[in-house]
């Protein structure tokens, strides 16, 4: 969903760009070979994993699915969405947006490795994708997504669940 309209957006017109708290979701889609789809974000040109805020009533994994639907195209079963990570701490993911707004995002990491249809930017919130080893992110990379993918290798190596 774009942000005009959203949960977040109502709330933005009654608290201006102070902090908001806000939970989110956001997936790693895992190709055969075990690289990654990342997109570059619109708004700022930086590359990311798809992720998104919630909206009322929603929970993570819906959250995971509608975002990665709506920015890639491709649609998860929910029975394939494997939990990896949270992430919350506010040094880590309090995000201040190109106009101003910040974001403390309290975020639960999925990764799918079954989908159907042809991932493609919806041209909104996503410009371009690129499918890439986790070891080797594209460059410049948007902070959360940088420590969400320090999370998932750690969960590689691991097979831990993993909390920051």
């Amino acid at each position: 969903m774009p942000f005009e309209g959203s949960y977040l957006w109502h709330l933005r017109q009654k608290v201006g760009s102070d902090l908001v708290l806000m939970p989110g979701a956001m997936v790693f889609l895992v190709g055969d070979e075990g690289a990654v789809l990342f997109t570059r974000r619109a708004d700022d040109g930086q590359w990311c994993l798809p992720a998104g805020g919630a909206e009322e009533g929603s929970s993570f994994a819906a959250t995971a699915l509608t975002e990665l639907r709506e920015e890639t195209g491709v649609d998860v079963d929910p029975a394939a969405l494997e939990a990896f990570a949270c992430l919350s701490d506010a040094e880590l993911h309090t995000i201040t947006y190109p106009g101003g707004d910040v974001t403390h995002c309290f975020a639960m990491l999925f990764s799918a490795r079954r989908w159907a249809g042809e991932p493609a930017p919806d041209g909104v919130e996503t410009t371009e994708m690129l499918w890439a080893d986790p070891a080797a992110a594209p460059s410049p990379m948007q902070e959360p997504s940088a420590h969400a993918l320090d999370l998932y290798r750690a969960y590689l190596r691991s097979g831990t669940f993993q909390v920051r």
